[in-house]
């Protein structure tokens, strides 16, 4: 098994503090309203949002995949930071064992945040990862960061 670690920032002109909690600690209830077309639903299955909890992520039928788990290793809301990994789900296929993400939300001279985001990509045995199958995956997350930074620059008093 190896390992593929690739690390991404995404400069945001919102608060890192407003960003963190709607990204991280509210996406279960806002990623389904601001995605409707790909994400039916975010469902705790174990714990409570918390270090240990398992989320699932419910996909709409137009999506190319139905669900994956999340396991939440680790939430500081004081530090800003967020741990979980990608542990089952058909996004993984057979080539990963499982996606490990670390997230920090820092902030800027300008007001806003830098997110920084290291993923480590656990390759299953006898398998290998293609650099666009790792780019499919950045821009989606990208993609999400950018939907949620729309709706907090729209609704300044959202997660202030």
């Amino acid at each position: 098994m190896g390992v593929t670690k690739i690390n991404q920032e995404f400069a945001s002109p919102i608060a890192p503090g407003r960003l963190f909690n709607a990204l991280i600690l509210d996406s279960n209830t806002l990623l389904p309203k601001l995605l409707p077309q790909s994400i039916k639903n975010v469902e705790t299955l174990q714990g409570d949002g918390g270090a240990g909890s398992i989320e699932q992520v419910n996909f709409t039928e137009s999506s190319h995949f139905k669900y994956v788990k999340h396991r939440i290793d680790e939430v500081n809301k004081e530090k800003l930071t967020c741990k979980y990994s990608m542990i089952e789900g058909d996004a993984l296929g057979d080539k990963l064992d499982r996606i490990a993400y670390d997230i920090k939300f820092e902030s800027s001279n300008d007001g806003g945040c830098v997110c920084k985001m290291s993923s480590e990509y656990h390759v299953a045995e006898g398998h290998e990862i293609k650099e666009e199958e790792i780019r499919a995956g950045k821009e989606s997350a990208k993609g999400i960061y950018k939907v949620i930074e729309a709706y907090l620059l729209q609704n300044p008093h959202a997660y202030a």
